[in-house]
């Protein structure tokens, strides 16, 4: 993980992470923009592609064995609790999971919600099944508010994750973020992940920092990401140079180019 800084959850190194004085801003040109999708429009597709920071963990090999769970669900639940949380601060953590939870469902039951969507599959859970969905989304965001209590008052929960569509190329990125941090022009972005990080950790954060700049209409470049494990202890951060977000830019390539490869393989 080159140009990686790993720290743990102290105090003294969240402080260290979040530091980012010295770092000049980065702006994507316009030109930079197309020479990326002539890039992935090169790429041959015969149906609208997404690629994210886990294709990139995985070198690009789709997995189809996605289902909801409640570790699967927590994220999307605790994370909309939160921002419940930032709205109306005398709500428990468990009470504002409840409101997402209610959320999820109330799409569903309107009809806005797709074929295998998080809301339907809560409409059709057992009751103790959903306790342990509540459980767990709640578990989820009371680590998050109090990793981000820890650093400074500044950051907010992102209201949604960035997603940047390439021109011509039938090809959406998404980049995951659950909280920034902004001051003035200065921005960080920051990623919350289960478990521990693997080794190709480092990869999926520059995906993730190069979809977010992507994504801003003005193309500037967060100063710094900083991916936490809160299970492991341990944050990963990357400054936001033009050197990470080409190589961020070139994994999301490469992954197009074995998720081509790997439909080609099954179309034979």
């Amino acid at each position: 993980m080159n140009g990686v800084m790993q720290r743990d959850l102290t105090n003294t190194s969240l402080d260290e992470v979040r530091n980012i004085e010295g770092i000049a801003p980065v702006i994507i040109t316009s030109e930079q923009r197309d020479a990326l999708a002539v890039r992935f429009r090169s790429i041959p597709t015969t149906h609208h592609r997404r690629l994210d920071a886990w294709m990139v963990e995985k070198a690009g090999i789709q997995s189809s064995d996605f289902a909801w769970s409640p570790i699967t669900s927590r994220r999307v639940l605790g994370n909309a609790a939160l921002r419940y949380v930032e709205r109306t601060p005398q709500m428990t953590y468990s009470e504002a999971v409840y409101e997402a939870l209610a959320d999820q469902l109330d799409r569903a039951a309107r009809g806005h919600a797709r074929t295998g969507s998080l809301g339907q599959w809560i409409a059709n859970l057992d009751h103790p099944i959903v306790g342990i969905v509540v459980a767990e989304a709640t578990t989820w965001a009371t680590q998050m508010h109090q990793i981000m209590g820890r650093l400074g008052p500044e950051i907010a929960m992102a209201a949604v994750d960035a997603y940047y569509d390439v021109a011509g190329a039938r090809t959406t990125l998404r980049g995951r973020r659950d909280a920034r941090i902004e001051a003035g022009s200065d921005r960080i972005v920051v990623r919350f992940r289960s478990g521990l990080p693997g080794r190709t950790a480092g990869s999926g954060l520059r995906a993730d920092l190069a979809v977010d700049a992507l994504a801003d209409p003005q193309g500037r470049v967060a100063q710094r990401i900083i991916g936490i494990w809160p299970e492991a202890g341990v944050a990963l951060a990357l400054d936001g140079t033009m050197e990470t977000l080409r190589a961020g830019a070139r994994d999301l390539v490469r992954s197009a180019i074995v998720e081509h490869r790997q439909y080609s393989r099954i179309a034979a």
